[in-house]
């Protein structure tokens, strides 16, 4: 708890010594990396500082609805014009996580690092590291109020999504009693806690459906029936007019099968590289998997980019799963 109160401390502190921000998360950004974005970009302009908000890539078209999140520059389409003394990163695991972005750090610059994943290595000149959390999102909301800002529906809505994309929903074993808890209180900012569920959760894409349909064609098992999963490539996007946020969730449904241990998901990049997306039920340290290969992220969910073919990666990664088991 103090080691938290120092954190606090040092990020206000980071906050209101500098002027000038930009602000990035990981690359292919999910819902708790958009929604912690713009949950500092809030921060940064009550307290009348100036920013930039940019990531590698686009962001999901499905986060449209969140506060200026039409602020958040694509770095492949509107590269910036300056580089930056001051970095706030946001919902990283390791610093390679920023990408492309990195090329805008000036020599020298000075980062604050707002991250929950345990295999977060510090990188940062200023850390708010909280394993425990179950979101960024959730730091980023005792951030607010321990700064003694008020909260409004816009920063609010951002603060939920982060921790309904990052908890499945409320579903997963890190719903914390402090988790629903803060739920509880930025539903009181009139966030649409039900529409948020229908549209991140629920709702699919004609495209979406078609590239699930195609990858569970492909779904194998190992023999002892507790490894499943999926492959999802370049030509499988084309085939079905899909793109590439419409993976999101393909790896729970190699997971969700009973009996599997863990479950993964790999995307080939191309012809020398694959992302691979692990998913535990409880058993494996999929974060400890992740790690051999260069990757991170948590005990139950994590993921690594791993050089080389497919068809060399797959049973690369069966056998430290299987260690692990």
């Amino acid at each position: 708890m103090l080691t938290i109160e120092r954190e606090l401390r040092q990020s206000k502190e980071f906050l209101m010594e500098h002027d000038h921000f930009l602000v990035v998360s990981h690359v292919q950004p999910d819902g708790d990396a958009v929604s912690s974005t713009l949950a500092v970009g809030w921060l940064l302009s009550c307290l009348g500082k100036k920013y930039v908000m940019v990531n590698e890539g686009p962001i999901p078209k499905r986060m449209g609805y969140l506060w200026q999140a039409e602020q958040i520059r694509d770095l492949s389409a509107e590269p910036l014009d300056r580089k930056f003394d001051h970095v706030i990163c946001v919902d990283c695991a390791d610093f390679k996580r920023v990408g492309k972005t990195k090329e805008f750090f000036a020599e020298g610059a000075r980062l604050l690092n707002i991250d929950h994943h345990p295999t977060n290595d510090r990188y940062g000149a200023v850390n708010l590291v909280v394993p425990t959390a179950a979101a960024t999102a959730e730091i980023l909301f005792e951030l607010i109020l321990y700064m003694g800002l008020e909260l409004n529906e816009p920063v609010a809505t951002a603060i939920y999504t982060g921790l309904l994309t990052d908890t499945g929903g409320f579903r997963y074993s890190n719903t914390s009693p402090k988790v629903m808890a803060a739920a509880s209180k930025l539903l009181e900012y009139g966030v649409d806690g039900p529409g948020l569920s229908e549209l991140l959760l629920e709702q699919m894409t004609l495209p979406q459906l078609r590239l699930l349909t195609r990858a569970l064609n492909g779904l194998q098992l190992s023999e002892d029936g507790k490894i499943s999963w999926v492959a999802v490539s370049d030509d499988d996007l084309l085939a079905t007019g899909a793109v590439h946020e419409d993976m999101e969730g393909i790896v729970n449904y190699p997971r969700n099968i009973q009996g599997v241990e863990v479950g993964l998901l790999f995307k080939v990049i191309d012809e020398h590289a694959v992302k691979v997306s692990m998913r535990s039920a409880g058993k494996v340290d999929v974060a400890l998997v992740a790690q051999s290969f260069g990757g991170g992220g948590h005990v139950r969910a994590a993921g690594a980019r791993i050089e080389g073919t497919l068809d060399s990666i797959v049973p690369r990664v069966l056998e430290q799963v299987r260690l692990q088991l």
